[in-house]
């Protein structure tokens, strides 16, 4: 992809976050299915890292080879002509230099945007909110040298500490202090997943700097709702991948008998 047409691609999925009027992203796993999702009359693109590990046989939680997450985010990239962001779980590294190196493999292969998380991919606790700052700025550093205004979607696992019968107040205001900090480090969005009680996201939605990105789960409320509350993106996780891998086990079954 030349260098031109990725910057204008960037801007137009930057656009695509509108509080009150959200960005629906049904996420894919490979090329396959994002042409499918594209023909359907999608925005723009984005990968689920659990859908792509499950889709090659591994866990979730950068058990997938960066090489290979690439590798995959390329040929997506060559099947659409849509936008494409890629879930990049916790930029495949602790330190900075790291995440950095991670987000220019990402923006060569021709990817507008990342998902980049603030907890261990090993046990899924928070990091520090300073080190996650760290990371955040030098990814935003990198892709400043790129020239293109690639979108960081920070993605907050603070909702992901409690089951979401007890979240609370006190955890939107951890999330709101996070998605300040990330901001003033670069980043352009927020991604609070697990968090499903609209009073909170209505308080997250209207307090954060950072467009607001929930996904669709158990309990959440209809797209209308999300969007009558503020939210700019709704993402589906990995349930696209778990719909095609049940429509396809059920014929494969009626098949065997």
């Amino acid at each position: 992809m030349r260098r031109a047409d990725q910057a204008r691609k960037a801007e137009q999925f930057r656009a695509l976050h509108i509080p009150g009027s959200p960005l629906v992203v049904f996420n894919i796993w490979d090329a396959g299915s994002a042409k499918a999702v594209a023909a359907a009359g999608a925005k723009a693109i984005a990968t689920s890292s659990w859908s792509v590990a499950n889709a090659n046989g591994f866990s979730d939680g950068e058990q997938t080879p960066l090489t290979l997450a690439i590798e995959n985010l390329r040929r997506i990239v060559g099947a659409t002509d849509l936008p494409v962001s890629i879930d990049l779980e916790s930029g495949y590294g602790d330190e900075p230099e790291a995440a950095g190196e991670t987000i220019g493999l990402a923006i060569d292969a021709g990817a507008v945007g990342c998902n980049l998380e603030d907890s261990f991919p090993a046990n899924g606790k928070l990091r520090r909110t300073i080190d996650q700052v760290d990371r955040i700025r030098r990814t935003r550093q990198t892709a400043d040298t790129a020239d293109i205004r690639f979108f960081v979607n920070a993605r907050t696992d603070v909702f992901f500490q409690r089951p979401a019968y007890q979240h609370d107040d006190s955890m939107v205001a951890d999330a709101i202090e996070r998605a300040r900090a990330y901001a003033e480090a670069g980043a352009d969005g927020l991604f609070a997943p697990g968090l499903v009680n609209i009073t909170l996201i209505a308080r997250l939605a209207e307090a954060s700097p950072l467009p607001l990105n929930i996904m669709v789960g158990d309990g959440t409320s209809p797209l209308r709702v999300l969007a009558e509350h503020g939210v700019a993106r709704v993402s589906y996780g990995p349930g696209p991948y778990l719909i095609a891998m049940k429509a396809l086990e059920e014929p494969a079954r009626a098949a065997s008998v």
